[in-house]
C-alpha cells in the first residue's frame, strides 16, 4: 500500500523515512500518532487561500481534519476497551494510513514553503499527486473494519462520508491557473527571442503569485536555488534556471533595485559576509568558495575554472607560489571537495551547481536565462547612466544609486555570463565614478562589483583601459571608508595582476604598491591576506620587485612574518630572488625570523624560508652566511628539513647546509644546487651531504 517515491514530483527535500516505512507502535501510540499527524496537516492550512493550491490542497486537508475526528473516537474506544482496537486488520489499516498521511503532510509542506513558480509549472503533476493520495485513503477506508468497532453513530456516518468523498475525488485545477502558466511560458519564450516582457503583464503575474516586493522575490530566488539542488535531469534544471533569470529581472523592473534589510540580506550574501568562508575553502585566484578544487604540480589547490583560465591566459607558473609548473595536469582534490560540500550543507549554502544564469555545472547553456540576465544588466546599468553634467544627488538619490550598484554587485557574483552581460552594458565606467564616493556603502559596493567583474578574463582588459579605474582602485586601497572596501580593492589588484602585461602596469603605480603594503601592515586578517596575495602576484615581475623593495615590502614581511609566516616568506623569497643585492641587504635584518620559520613553520613556509636563505647567502656573501650560522641550532633544523621536508625543501636544505659547511671551512659559499656525495671536515663536525637517491627514500 505504501506509495513509491516516483509518484511525487521533484521537491525541495527528500521525504522522511516515515513516508515509506510503517511505524512500529502499539495500537494506542499509533492512534495518538495519527491524531497528532492530522492536527499537523490541519495547521498547515493557510488563513488566506493561496491562489495556486487553495482547491488542490484544501480539499485533502479538509478530509484529514475529518479523519482526526474518527481517530479521536477510536482513542475513546481504545481507552475503554483496548481489545476492540487491537485487531490485526485494523492495525494494518492504520499503519498504512499513517504512511499516506505522512506523505500528504510532506507534499503540503513543500507546496506552501517551496517556489511558487516551480509549483505553477508543475501544477497538473501536483494536482494528480494529491488525487492519487486521496485515492489511497479511499482504498484504506474501503477495508477499514467499521463494523468491528464500537464507534458513535455520527462517527460511523462520518467515515462513510469521507470514504465517499475520497472515492469521488478528481484532480482539481482551475482555468485561471492553467492560463497563468501559459502566460509564464509565453514570457519565457519571448525572452528567449530577446523580447522584453511587458511590465504590466509581468506585474499581473507576480501579483497573482503573491510575489509583491523585493523581499519576496529574493525568497523566491532562494527557493528556486534549493529546488534545483534536487533536480537530476539537466532539462529540468534548465527550466528552473530560466525561472531564476525571470524572477531576477522582474525584481529589478517591478520593485526597483533595493539594498536588502539586514535580516533578508544575510540570505543573499550569506557566503561572503554573514558567514566567513574558511581560508582553505577559498580559491586563491578568485577568492571565492571552491566548487571543483584541483591540485596543480606545486601541490597548491585552486578552483578548476579559475586555474584553467590562468593557464589558458599563457601562464606556466603557480599563482600562489610563483614556481614554474612542471606539468599542467589538474588532479581533483576529492577529499577537500567533500569537506566543502559538508560545510556548505551545514551552512545551507547551495554547492553542487552554479546555476544562476545560463550555465548548469559549467555545461548546458539556457538561452532564456542568458537573455533575462542581459536584460537585467541593461536595465540596471541604464539606471546609472545619468548625464555627467548633472550632479548625481540632484538626479537620483544616493540611496537609489547604492541600491542599483548593490544589485549589480550581487549579479556580478553569480557567474561568468552575468559578468559578461554587465560589462557589455557599459557598467565599468559608471562604477568607477563611485569609487571616490563619500558614502561608505556605495564605495564598497562599487569596488566589490568591479572585483567580481574582474574575475572574467575578458573584463580585465576593459577595467585596465577604463579612464580612472586604476587610480580609483588605488584611492580606495589607500583611503577607503571601510576595511571591506580596502580589502576588496586589494583583491581587485590581485585579480588584475594575473595578466603579465597588467602586472607591469600595476607595478608602475606607486600608490597601488604603497597602499598594499600599508594594508598588509595594519589591516585585519582578511584584508592582510588579500594585500599579501596581490603583492605576491606583483613580485612575479622583476621590474616591479625593485619598486616593492623601495616601498618597504621586505620590512613589511618581517613585520607580519610571525602572524602569517607562509605568505610573508613566500613574498620574501620572490623579492629576494628577483631584487638583487638591494633586496638582500634589506632582508638582512630578517634572517633570524627566517630561522624561526625554518624551525617552526609549516612545510611550505619552511621550504620558502630555505629557498630565501639560499638566495641571500649566494648573493650576500659571507656576512649573510655568518648571520645565519649564528642562529642557535640552525644546523639541526636544516637536517630535519632534509629528512622530512618536501622534495624542493629537502633540495634547498641540502644546498643551504653545503653553503654553511663551505663557510665553516673557510671556502666561498657559491655552491650550485643539486645533490652530490661529499664529506666536509671542520674543526668540530664531519658532515656527510646525502645523495639525491638517499633523500628520495
Amino acid at each position: 500500500m505504501a506509495i513509491p517515491p516516483q509518484t511525487f514530483p521533484t521537491r525541495k527535500r527528500r521525504p522522511s523515512a516515515e513516508s515509506f516505512i510503517s511505524p512500529k507502535l502499539t495500537d494506542l501510540n499509533l492512534l495518538q500518532s495519527l491524531l497528532h499527524l492530522t492536527h499537523q496537516i490541519s495547521s498547515l492550512n493557510p488563513t488566506t487561500s493561496h491562489f495556486l493550491h487553495n482547491r488542490i490542497s484544501s480539499s485533502t486537508i479538509r478530509k484529514t481534519q475529518l479523519l482526526g475526528v474518527v481517530f479521536e473516537d477510536l482513542l475513546r474506544v481504545s481507552n475503554s476497551n483496548s481489545a476492540k482496537t487491537s485487531s490485526t486488520s485494523l492495525l494494518l489499516c492504520l499503519e498504512e494510513m499513517y504512511i499516506v498521511l505522512h506523505r500528504i503532510k510532506t507534499l503540503v509542506e513543500d507546496c506552501f514553503n517551496g517556489s511558487k513558480f516551480s509549483i505553477l509549472m508543475q501544477i497538473e503533476n501536483i494536482a494528480d499527486t494529491f488525487n492519487k493520495l486521496t485515492g489511497e485513503l479511499s482504498t484504506l477506508l474501503d477495508i477499514f473494519p467499521l463494523q468491528e468497532l464500537d464507534l458513535n453513530a455520527d462517527v460511523r456516518e462520518l467515515v462513510l462520508l469521507i470514504r465517499k468523498q475520497c472515492s469521488e475525488s478528481k484532480p482539481l485545477l482551475e482555468e485561471e491557473q492553467m492560463e497563468l502558466r501559459k502566460d509564464v511560458v509565453s514570457i519565457l519564450e519571448g525572452i528567449k527571442r530577446e523580447i522584453v516582457p511587458n511590465q504590466t503583464h509581468l506585474a499581473s503575474i507576480f501579483e497573482k503569485l503573491e510575489i509583491r516586493d523585493s523581499s519576496s522575490c529574493r525568497a523566491e530566488i532562494e527557493n528556486l536555488h534549493e529546488e534545483i539542488q534536487n533536480r537530476s535531469e539537466e532539462q529540468s534544471k534548465s527550466e528552473i534556471v530560466a525561472l531564476i533569470g525571470l524572477v531576477r529581472f522582474a525584481k529589478c523592473v517591478l520593485f526597483g533595485a533595493s539594498t536588502p534589510s539586514p535580516g533578508s540580506e544575510s540570505l543573499q550574501r550569506k557566503p561572503s559576509l554573514e558567514i566567513t568562508v574558511p581560508a582553505d575553502y577559498r580559491c586563491p585566484i578568485s577568492l571565492e568558495l571552491m566548487r571543483d578544487p584541483v591540485v596543480v604540480a606545486t601541490g597548491q589547490t585552486y578552483d578548476r575554472v579559475s586555474i584553467k583560465l590562468w593557464m589558458e591566459s599563457g601562464h606556466n607558473t603557480c599563482p600562489k607560489t610563483g614556481q614554474t609548473l612542471a606539468h599542467t595536469d589538474l588532479i581533483p582534490n576529492h577529499a577537500l571537495r567533500n569537506m566543502i560540500a559538508m560545510w556548505c550543507c551545514e551552512q545551507r549554502i547551495p554547492f553542487e551547481a552554479e546555476t544562476v544564469t545560463g550555465k548548469i555545472n559549467g555545461g548546458i547553456t539556457n538561452k532564456t536565462a542568458l537573455e533575462a540576465t542581459r536584460m537585467t544588466a541593461s536595465f540596471l546599468v541604464n539606471k546609472l547612466k545619468v548625464p555627467l553634467t548633472v550632479s548625481v544627488p540632484d538626479y537620483q538619490s544616493m540611496e537609489d544609486t547604492n541600491a542599483v550598484v548593490y544589485e549589480l554587485r550581487v549579479l556580478a557574483k553569480t557567474d561568468s555570463d552575468s559578468r559578461a552581460c554587465i560589462a557589455e552594458a557599459g557598467a565599468i565606467p559608471l562604477l568607477v565614478r563611485y569609487l571616490t564616493s563619500q558614502n561608505p556603502s556605495l564605495q564598497v559596493n562599487s569596488v566589490t562589483t568591479i572585483l567580481n567583474l574582474s574575475i572574467l578574463e575578458a573584463n580585465k582588459a576593459m577595467i585596465m583601459d577604463t579612464d580612472g579605474a586604476l587610480n580609483g582602485v588605488a584611492e580606495v586601497l589607500r583611503s577607503g571608508a571601510t576595511w571591506e572596501a580596502k580589502a576588496n580593492a586589494a583583491a581587485t589588484v590581485f585579480s588584475l595582476s594575473g595578466v603579465a602585461a597588467f602586472r607591469k602596469r600595476l607595478g608602475r603605480k606607486a600608490r597601488v604598491i604603497s597602499g598594499l603594503i600599508e594594508l598588509a601592515k595594519i589591516g585585519p586578517e582578511g584584508a592582510k591576506r588579500d594585500a599579501l596575495a596581490a603583492i605576491l602576484n606583483l613580485a612575479a615581475d622583476r621590474e616591479t620587485v625593485a619598486r616593492l623593495v623601495e616601498c618597504g615590502t621586505v620590512e613589511m614581511t618581517a613585520q607580519v612574518m610571525a602572524a602569517m609566516p607562509e605568505e610573508a616568506v613566500t613574498i620574501l623569497e620572490a623579492v629576494v630572488k628577483r631584487g638583487g643585492l638591494v633586496a638582500v641587504a634589506a632582508a638582512y635584518v630578517g634572517i633570524k625570523k627566517l630561522g624561526t620559520v625554518l624551525r617552526e613553520g609549516s612545510e611550505r613556509a619552511r621550504e620558502s624560508a630555505a629557498a630565501t636563505l639560499v638566495t641571500m647567502c649566494r648573493k650576500g656573501g659571507s656576512e649573510i652566511v655568518a648571520e645565519l650560522a649564528a642562529i642557535p641550532g640552525v644546523e639541526r633544523v636544516i637536517w630535519e628539513l632534509m629528512a622530512v621536508g618536501s622534495v624542493r625543501g629537502r633540495r634547498k636544505a641540502a644546498t643551504l647546509l653545503r653553503i654553511l659547511r663551505r663557510w665553516a671551512a673557510g671556502l666561498d659559499g657559491g655552491e650550485s644546487e643539486g645533490f652530490s656525495t661529499a664529506t666536509v671536515v671542520s674543526s668540530s663536525t664531519t658532515v656527510v651531504i646525502p645523495t639525491t637517491s638517499s633523500l628520495a627514500q
